[in-house]
């Protein structure tokens, strides 16, 4: 396992205690949010690196890694809050606020709240049907339907202590296959562990909290929000397929493909359209946080420098 850094708790409003781990730096400041069922381990590479020309801080989400649940359902509007929360607290209201995959969309929402600036590594979600290229869109309807019931029979499940062995087994495979630091899957593994009242062992969230955060993803409109952005946003779009993903459906690489297209045409027509978005590709998979931590911390610090350079026509 990789060494584990000192850490500081912020409160939110409702008494949830959400782990943040500050890197210190100077200039700009950034907050880095990780993914769904992830930890803010998995910017430990990318964040020393951004230390070294900016103010960088990290949080776990609620009810992921350290951070806790809290009582109110999981939805964008509280996360973003929380993210409001630790930006007062650090003093960095105007931070750019940066995230992976699911902590992607909750950083492109926070420029609703006055961050100067965000970045979205490929936090797409599943998008809208038409979205599909080549594919009918009532037959994606229900290939989403099945893709979000096997994601909630998936998520939080719970599972005997001596099976966490396999558990980290997988992701030793995963490190092998991806050119990923083992030490730190395992680290992000065990800091996402969760124990029933059985004692068995589960990955946070919890089963409740992941599906109301696959509910939010489906029902969050990406597109529009991005029409009306109008401050600074990157969004990173990975180059590579995913690994095939075990026990799912055959036609799930298919309609993974279509979408994949489909993406590429709708960002690509929306970065023409808008002067605020930037779209750019990373080759890698969707663990391109992991894959590579050097472009996107160079990335992240090019998105700094617009955000603070000369401001645009009508800012």
């Amino acid at each position: 396992m990789t060494e584990e850094l000192a850490e500081d708790v912020c409160v939110t409003g409702d008494g949830v205690r959400l782990a943040v781990r500050d890197y210190g730096g100077e200039g700009p400041a950034v907050l880095l949010l990780h993914g769904a069922g992830r930890t803010l381990v998995d910017w430990e590479p990318a964040a020393s690196l951004l230390a070294v020309r900016h103010r960088v801080v990290a949080m776990d989400l609620r009810g992921h890694g350290r951070s806790g649940d809290g009582s109110v359902p999981w939805t964008f509007e509280v996360a973003v809050e929380d993210v409001m929360t630790v930006l007062r607290a650090y003093g960095i209201p105007d931070a750019v606020v940066v995230g992976h995959s699911m902590g992607g969309m909750v950083a492109a929402l926070c420029l609703e709240r006055g961050a100067s600036a965000a970045v979205n590594l490929d936090g797409h979600g599943m998008g809208r049907a038409e979205q599909y290229a080549g594919l009918d869109a009532g037959y994606v309807r229900e290939r989403l339907a099945e893709a979000r019931k096997f994601a909630d029979e998936a998520v939080g499940r719970p599972f005997a202590a001596e099976t966490l062995a396999g558990v980290l087994g997988h992701q030793a495979a995963m490190a092998a296959e991806l050119g990923i630091p083992y030490g730190l899957l395992e680290t992000g593994v065990r800091r996402s562990l969760g124990e029933t009242a059985d004692g068995e062992l589960f990955l946070r969230p919890g089963r409740e909290r992941a599906r109301q955060a696959q509910e939010a993803m489906a029902g969050l409109d990406l597109f529009g929000l991005y029409r009306r952005v109008t401050r600074p946003l990157l969004i990173a779009r990975a180059l590579r397929p995913n690994p095939p993903v075990p026990g799912a459906p055959p036609w799930f690489d298919e309609l993974m493909g279509a979408y994949q297209e489909g993406l590429r045409r709708d960002l690509d027509e929306l970065a023409g359209e808008r002067e605020w978005v930037s779209v750019t590709g990373v080759d890698a998979t969707h663990a391109m946080l992991l894959e590579r931590p050097a472009e996107i911390a160079e990335l992240v610090s090019g998105c700094v420098a617009a955000a603070h350079g000369p401001r645009r026509p009508g800012r």
